[in-house]
């Protein structure tokens, strides 16, 4: 009788964690749910893909709105497909996005004085380190010399010491 009832239990969890992973392994497209959009030409379709990849998610800083699925990124693609649908290039789909969310949205941002930091910085931290190297490379010279005058000065005083 013992045996008998262990053996029901063991079937019992057996047929328990086959339905569960059997669940589990339904459930596992629902995890995976993207967009299905549908353009009317290709060229829509290339367009928006382009804008996707080009504009960056600003509350993911460094991300595009493609790869993002931050709320604010998820409205950006929405909005960028209903302004691709209604007829507008890139130039005008941008220029939309940088007024709703600053320059900042676009990975190329603009040549102006305000952003001449995001262009100069970069070339000006070169230059930086060209001049920190250089220094640091003539002290290494001038040390290098010192020391090879008070060697040659050792040298000197030893052979003289000699007969």
């Amino acid at each position: 009788m013992n045996n008998q009832f262990y053996s029901l239990k063991r079937v019992n969890k057996l047929g328990l964690q086959s339905l569960l992973l059997t669940l589990f392994l339904f459930a596992m497209p629902s995890f995976a749910i993207t967009d299905i959009l549908e353009f009317k030409s290709p060229e829509q379709e290339q367009l928006y893909r382009e804008l996707t990849a080009e504009l960056r998610c600003p509350k993911c800083q460094n991300q595009n709105i493609a790869d993002s699925n931050a709320v604010v990124a998820v409205d950006m693609r929405h909005k960028t497909l209903q302004l691709v649908e209604q007829g507008m290039d890139k130039a005008q789909v941008i220029d939309y996005m940088k007024t709703r969310y600053g320059d900042f949205v676009h990975y190329q941002p603009p040549f102006r004085f305000s952003t001449i930091w995001l262009w100069l910085l970069p070339i000006l931290l070169v230059i930086a380190l060209a001049v920190v190297m250089l220094k640091k490379q003539r002290q290494q010279t001038i040390t290098q010399n010192a020391d090879d005058a008070e060697l040659q000065a050792m040298i000197d005083a030893v052979r003289k010491k000699q007969p």
